[in-house]
């Protein structure tokens, strides 16, 4: 028992883990555009249809080559490597030379004298999504991370053009200065969704009942890991409080059936006890 309590609290710590990770992913990649009575809202990294990673890329990074520049970067989120990983002389700040491109979200390689020098352009923590057009919210998003160590100051700007059809790019580099460069692409995920119209969204009511029911969920689940490894429970019963919640139901009837007698006065029965009688 002890084995099946430490691999079960193994898998607890690790679905926790994971679930921060992806909460931190869309976190970075989330923005929102208020124009008049209307709130435009962005969610890169949230799940499509077609697009099941939102703007990330499937094969963990994108890649594009121009100017005599190659780019390799991911969005909202750092960069995996199962095949065609950058192979540069110098990779400071990005994993170093065995591991290029694994510890930073954007990397451009130039080629000097037969080989490759690289120049971290970004990282997930320095994304910053800003609106393409505020004229026409509906037109997409510029993601634009930033580096600045031990080399210049370098960034890399991602124009994501809203495009309901799919994804196409990015095909081109432009370099905007010493070590800045811009690209564009086209995906659903930049596509503007409206989430308020005239005032009509959660407000302050929507938003304490989101917070009530996050709270409420904590509640549940330390209560259970609690009772579960510390206390031994198991079964049904290691939900914590489990006869309040059970008898919430009844509770709830009898609270709805005393305001009903309240309003709506003596019954009929209770009448009809008291009328007179005919002689």
């Amino acid at each position: 028992m002890g084995n099946e309590s430490r691999r079960l609290l193994l898998l607890l710590i690790f679905l926790l883990t994971v679930q921060l990770r992806v909460i931190s992913v869309i976190g970075i990649c989330e923005h929102s555009f208020n124009d008049g009575n209307k709130l435009y809202n962005f969610s890169l990294a949230s799940p499509l249809p077609k697009f099941p990673h939102g703007i990330l890329s499937e094969d963990g990074f994108y890649k594009v080559a121009g100017n005599e520049t190659v780019l390799w970067f991911q969005l909202c989120g750092g960069m995996l490597f199962n095949h065609d990983p950058p192979r540069c002389a110098q990779c400071s700040e990005c994993g170093g030379p065995s591991r290029c491109g694994t510890e930073c979200s954007a990397l451009a390689a130039r080629n000097a004298g037969g080989y490759h020098v690289c120049s971290t352009l970004g990282h997930a923590s320095s994304t910053n999504v800003s609106i393409l057009d505020k004229q026409n919210p509906f037109k997409g998003v510029i993601v634009r991370m930033s580096s600045s160590g031990k080399d210049p100051s370098c960034s890399l700007s991602v124009s994501i053009i809203c495009d309901s059809n799919g994804a196409q790019g990015p095909d081109s580099v432009e370099k905007l200065g010493t070590c800045d460069y811009a690209t564009t692409l086209r995906h659903p995920s930049g596509c503007a969704t409206i989430i308020s119209i005239g005032g009509k969204g959660f407000g302050w009511f929507g938003t304490l009942l989101i917070i009530i029911i996050c709270l409420f969920g904590a509640y549940l689940l330390a209560g259970t890991v609690y009772r579960y490894f510390f206390l031994g429970v198991h079964g049904i019963e290691v939900i914590p409080n489990l006869d309040l919640w059970a008898s919430l139901p009844h509770r709830t009837q009898i609270f709805f059936s005393s305001l009903v007698r309240q309003f709506s006065g003596p019954s009929t029965s209770h009448r009809n006890s008291y009328s007179p009688v005919n002689s």
